[in-house]
């Protein structure tokens, strides 16, 4: 874990995140708040690539709670059985989408504490649908973020939420919308775990990483 870096350095990073993307964005696909919901709690432990192949059909037929309902427990795993733990996350998606209609007459809430009591959410799987969907400043740490975190020190922590608090007692006000887009980004492309593409970083004369390689 490196050390915690100043205000000043994580400002100018942030500011080289924002001029190279200035609106980045997730990559898992969707049409509304209610598939983006759906998407993301079938990306736990899968990639976002083999979760749009597997949705792109799916929401084409399912893209209301009302609608993934009618279309049954197997009807959604016919669609989703090449993703890990499908049999689990189909269970939980038929749930969430009954206690929506129930709850909140269809619709996805805008309460961390509301999504997190939906089957199959947690705060992950909040925290995104809050930034992508309603545009608040919550950080979805993943172990991307996670490790560009601590390896950058720009949001050290010993777990997910050490990392997230981090975030937002660290990172400017002004870019606290996009942080964890920029962050994931960073890991999943250039930050890499196993063979950081340090020679390509655009903050490599910032980062306090031991191990850069040459």
């Amino acid at each position: 874990m490196a050390a915690q870096l100043d205000y000043l350095t994580i400002h100018e990073i942030f500011t080289r995140f924002q001029a190279a993307e200035p609106e980045p964005r997730g990559e898992l696909e969707h049409v509304n708040a209610y598939t983006l919901l759906v998407a993301v709690a079938l990306s736990a432990q899968a990639t976002d690539a083999g979760v749009n192949k597997a949705t792109r059909g799916l929401f084409a037929v399912a893209d209301t709670p009302e609608k993934m309902v009618a279309l049954g427990e197997e009807g959604l795993i016919a669609h989703i059985r090449t993703i890990g733990l499908y049999r689990n996350k189909a269970k939980n998606v038929m749930k969430l989408s009954q206690m929506l209609m129930e709850l909140y007459g269809g619709e996805v809430p805008s309460s961390r504490a509301a999504l997190q009591a939906l089957p199959g959410v947690g705060r992950k799987t909040a925290n995104v649908v809050l930034n992508m969907w309603w545009g608040l400043p919550a950080q979805a740490v993943d172990t991307h973020i996670f490790r560009v975190g601590n390896r950058t020190g720009i949001a050290p922590g010993k777990d997910v939420t050490g990392v997230e608090r981090a975030i937002e007692d660290n990172i400017p006000a002004e870019f606290q919308r996009h942080a964890h887009h920029w962050l994931i980004l960073h890991g999943r492309y250039t930050c890499k775990a196993r063979k950081p593409q340090c020679a390509a970083c655009l903050i490599r004369d910032l980062c306090p990483f031991e191990e850069k390689n040459i």
